[in-house]
């Protein structure tokens, strides 16, 4: 019975201290859609091929007020992508999983400014990242936090 109960206790303590760590180390944790910080919109990110990208799902105002028209791309210096709409707009391009916890090497493209930033993204845990956009080094840029969501719109 004694040897029941150490092994029962030993794959326990086994389970607890690696669930943290195999979450942790899993490329694709990253995967689902994600509350911006501002809470005006929501970004889809997922995998293609073996890099993460993110499409903005939701806003909270989709339209534009003055014509009652989906919302453009207008602030974009590209006379084409001005005309697609910010809804289904992919914003986050090429992010890589380099070690636990840590998506590098990307690209985020802000539609407010039409500015495309270097960008890394950090899981805080598994209902956090945070998002931060930079020119040229880390140190200047700003960071964003995001939450995880169950559903794509709340």
């Amino acid at each position: 019975m004694k040897k029941v109960v150490l092994i029962f206790l030993s794959i326990l303590t086994v389970n607890i201290s690696t669930s943290g760590y195999s979450l942790a180390d899993n490329p694709d944790a990253i995967i689902g859609f994600w509350k911006t910080g501002d809470g005006k919109g929501v970004v889809q990110v997922y995998k293609q091929g073996d890099a993460y990208f993110g499409k903005i799902v939701w806003l909270q105002e989709p339209n534009d007020p003055k014509t009652g028209k989906p919302k453009l791309d207008t602030k974009n210096d590209d006379p084409i992508a001005k005309t697609k709409p910010i809804l289904g707009l992919v914003n986050l391009r090429d992010f890589k999983f380099i070690k636990k916890d840590s998506w590098k090497e990307g690209k985020i493209y802000d539609p407010k400014t039409g500015n495309d930033y270097s960008c890394k993204i950090t899981m805080i845990d598994m209902n956090t990242i945070e998002v931060r956009g930079y020119v040229g080094i880390s140190l200047i840029g700003k960071t964003d936090t995001w939450k995880r969501q169950t559903i794509p719109v709340k």
